[in-house]
């Protein structure tokens, strides 16, 4: 004990929140709470994390200042960690408060975190679990010093970013990969030095950019529990654990165990180092972030951290005892709150001044659009204030435009974010599929659904376009599977969605087949095809590049396995479907026709003619079926100067796609005088003739052609390159 006779503590300051290191020496520590009646900081030993080195108690009429308590602590050790009790009415029934001084807490503003395997102890619970009746309504006598998660004292080191800049890569120029810190090098077949971690992604960044992606979106990297799930898998006996992170304890920590370094500094600067790298490439780093609930689960949930320090505050509650569950997660944060949305700022702020990263995609975003009563405030929301935040400017805002209580409110969001569009990716995947009554809703998603972006001075690239996701099936699976297979996640296949819109092509899982697997494999590869030409921001999900499959499983969140883990031998195996995806990406980025800025607006045909950006088309020019009844689009796209405003470029695209059971003659419009098609994609050839570069595309001299069941062709008359 005689480390605390050299501590020196006073009063210190309420801002900035957490743990900071003070110019003039020592720490100040700053905490919200509102509503408890006491704060004790306590210090512990990096080498002995069960018993403080020493107890701050603040007093109310020194340390704390509105609804701050702060003292500034100095000679500290530089492995110093720290953690708070915090005091005060326990009456969950009568006023929302669930205060419980035996209850170590983190700090909301904790910029690392130790000790996360013991997170599954039975004292992390705030409440008394022996009570048979009403337990929560009981506080806890528990002390659960040894075993509570401890903050680390991060920010007195420097990390040399050399001079990095963000790229800063236009929406409408943006592709994006979609893909898991962990899953991404995990599988032994990755032959990383370090799978499952920052280090190990960086270790890919060749691939990445072989590929020719311009931004990875990391599922999310805020530290959670990856115990919390007691269920074990039916088929193993195996323990499941929470795979995909979506039940964040802090905002501002990283989930410890992706990283490969030891100590929490090394592990920021792993996580700095992975994204300085991707940015030298010029590929950028957007996080899946989850504010709209917490880890702490619903009233018989564990207490970690907001709980415990200011639960009516941090969380929507019914009848004060109860959680609101927009979230189907247990509980709801309280977004709206002036502190809890100053917490998610400055988290967000955190990430981009400090980590660099370029962008942000939010989990159930209309939740952060909910009043306290759980009303849409939309435009006078958390979300309107992200967006207009000057630190914030610049970086990349996508929304999941829904929540799991039934709001969908995509296409309403505030002007200056992008969205998941769950319209577009439902609407592709039933036209391909052969549905009846999709062809006028497949064509207006391609066109960059302007009935939901463009009467609120959007663009179509606030349409972030995808297929598949980490949530759902993967692409591969999205052709062998009608129904989902989510035995393994023990919860007797009840959960993840059942409205996939997939088609098994004639057998339900792998098969042998080798006529079904060629005609899966042709589905993948119009799905692709037809999302790197869709107006908007494609998203491709990790590993589709390479054929992964699930097995069916539509709803990974509990497999930390090889079920969710990219197998990199699969792109040997697959490599026709690889070298597909690259040369798709590469025509959109070759092809400023394909991302368009802004919404067409027809031209005064007295100066223009009668060009139209797109002329649509059936089996035959100019014809095409509108009809209940239609498995068929064509189009020509005009990416004339005259057209698209866009200097030196002038190239046309023909775009044929039969989503019948059977073939049928396209008659291909003549092109223009004094050139030729040319063939870029073909869908029903094998690797080799089923996609061209541009500078190496063959003449199309037919007039008409026979396209195949569930084909599609893509033809360009000029070989003109931005």
């Amino acid at each position: 004990m005689r480390q605390e006779m050299n501590f020196r503590i006073s009063k210190g300051k309420p801002y900035p929140l957490g743990a900071t290191h003070e110019k003039k020496g020592g720490v100040n520590f700053a905490i919200f709470s509102k509503n408890c009646t006491g704060v004790t900081l306590e210090l512990f030993s990096a080498g002995d994390r069960e018993k403080p080195i020493h107890c701050v108690e603040l007093r109310p009429e020194r340390n704390r200042t509105g609804d701050i308590w702060h003292v500034l602590v100095q000679g500290l050790g530089c492995e110093t960690l720290y953690a708070y009790r915090i005091s005060g009415d326990y009456s969950p029934g009568k006023n929302g408060f669930r205060f419980n001084p035996k209850k170590i807490l983190i700090d909301p503003y904790a910029r690392a975190l130790v000790g996360m395997d013991t997170l599954k102890d039975a004292a992390m619970y705030g409440y008394d679990r022996n009570q048979k009746v009403d337990s929560d309504l009981v506080p806890s006598q528990v002390d659960n010093t040894g075993v509570a998660v401890k903050c680390a004292i991060t920010g007195d080191s420097s990390f040399d970013w050399d001079d990095d800049r963000p790229p800063r890569i236009p929406l409408s120029r943006t592709i994006i990969y979609e893909t898991h810190v962990r899953g991404f090098t995990r599988h032994s077949s990755s032959k990383t030095v370090n799978p499952g971690t920052f280090a190990g992604l960086i270790e890919k960044i060749p691939y990445l950019l072989e590929l020719g992606v311009t931004a990875v979106e990391l599922l999310p990297v805020h530290a959670f529990n990856e115990n919390e799930i007691i269920r074990v898998n039916p088929f193993s006996g195996v323990r499941l654990k929470n795979y995909w992170g979506y039940n964040s304890l802090s905002f501002f920590a990283l989930h410890p165990n992706y990283a490969a370094a030891g100590d929490p500094e090394g592990k920021l600067s792993e996580f700095k180092k992975m994204v300085l790298e991707l940015h030298r490439v010029g590929i950028e780093v957007i996080l899946d972030v989850v504010y709209n609930h917490t880890g702490e689960g619903n009233e018989v949930g564990p207490t970690f951290s907001f709980r415990g320090i200011d639960n009516s505050v941090y969380y929507l509650l019914e009848n004060n005892r109860f959680y609101k569950n927009f979230s189907g997660c247990g509980n709801t944060v309280n977004c709206n709150h002036q502190a809890v949305k100053q917490m998610i700022l400055d988290s967000l702020r955190y990430f981009v001044t400090e980590m660099h990263v370029d962008g942000f995609r939010f989990d159930l975003a209309a939740i952060l659009g909910r009043d306290i009563k759980g009303e849409w405030i939309g435009e006078n929301s958390l979300l309107r204030d992200i967006q207009e935040d000057p630190v914030l400017s610049g970086t990349k805002l996508i929304a999941e435009g829904w929540d799991a209580s039934g709001f969908y409110k995509v296409g309403e969001f505030p002007d200056g974010w992008a969205e998941w569009n769950g319209k577009y990716r439902d609407d592709v995947r039933r036209f391909l599929r052969g549905d009846e009554g999709m062809a006028s809703s497949f064509a207006t998603r391609i066109c960059g659904s302007p009935d939901l972006y463009s009467d609120d001075g959007r663009t179509p690239a606030h349409s972030v376009n995808f297929i598949t996701s980490h949530d759902g099936f993967t692409m591969r699976d999205l052709v062998s599977f009608n129904v989902k297979n989510n035995i393994g996640n023990g919860e007797n296949n009840t959960d993840g969605c059942n409205d996939n819109y997939s088609f098994n092509f004639g057998a339900e899982g792998e098969t042998g087949d080798p006529s079904i697997n060629r005609a899966r494999i042709r589905q993948v590869k119009n799905f692709i095809s037809v999302l790197m030409i869709s107006q908007g921001i494609p998203m491709i999900l990790g590993g589709d590049e390479t054929y992964r499959t699930q097995r069916g499983n539509n709803n990974c969140y509990c497999q930390d396995n090889e079920t969710s883990w990219i197998d990199w031998g699969n792109l040997k195996r697959y490599s026709e479907i690889f070298e597909f995806f690259k040369k798709l990406i590469a025509l959109r980025k070759e092809n400023p026709v394909f991302r368009l800025e802004s919404y067409y607006t027809r031209k005064d045909p007295k100066l223009f003619g009668n060009q139209e950006l797109i002329t649509w088309h059936g089996v035959k020019p100019e014809k095409p079926d509108w009809s209940h009844f239609s498995r068929t689009i064509a189009f020509t796209l005009n990416g004339s100067p005259e057209i698209t405003g866009i200097p030196g470029y002038d190239r046309r695209f023909y775009v044929a796609i039969n989503s019948h059971r059977e073939g049928l003659v396209f008659e291909i419009p003549r092109p223009r005088t004094g050139v030729k098609w040319h063939l870029a994609v073909n869908t029903f050839e094998k690797q080799g003739s089923d996609a061209y570069l541009i500078e190496d595309a063959p003449v199309f001299e037919s007039s008409a052609l026979t396209i195949p069941p569930r084909s599609l062709i893509i033809l360009f008359d000029k070989q003109d390159i931005i």
